[in-house]
């Protein structure tokens, strides 16, 4: 079951749902992998809404390794995500907004 209090985000997958999370561990390689200089860089990106796809599969990823899933590497690019891309991209909006913002109660 997906905690928002620790920034879990569910996402379903090839019809089975995941609990994803944007561990510090899992940042760290989101920043290198998409060369960016700071996380905040990316949050405005997304904040502006010029993110990409490569931004959004590379925050999706990140986010199932940091929510320890145990898909292999690679499986999203040809994933049936539930909700399509629009769904994918605010499971991923949401991941970075979890990772820095308390819920609301």
């Amino acid at each position: 079951m997906a905690n928002p209090w620790r920034g879990d985000v569910p996402l379903t997958i090839n019809g089975k749902t995941y609990v994803m999370r944007l561990t510090l561990g899992a940042l760290a390689e989101l920043e290198a992998g998409l060369n960016e200089k700071s996380i905040v860089s990316l949050v405005e990106r997304f904040e502006g809404q010029a993110f990409s796809s490569r931004d959004v599969l590379a925050l999706l990823e990140a986010g199932l390794k940091g929510g320890r899933c145990d898909l292999p590497e690679g499986t999203l690019q040809h994933a049936e995500i539930a909700g399509g891309p629009m769904a994918a991209a605010k499971a991923a909006a949401e991941l970075l907004a979890r990772a820095f913002v308390v819920p609301q109660t």
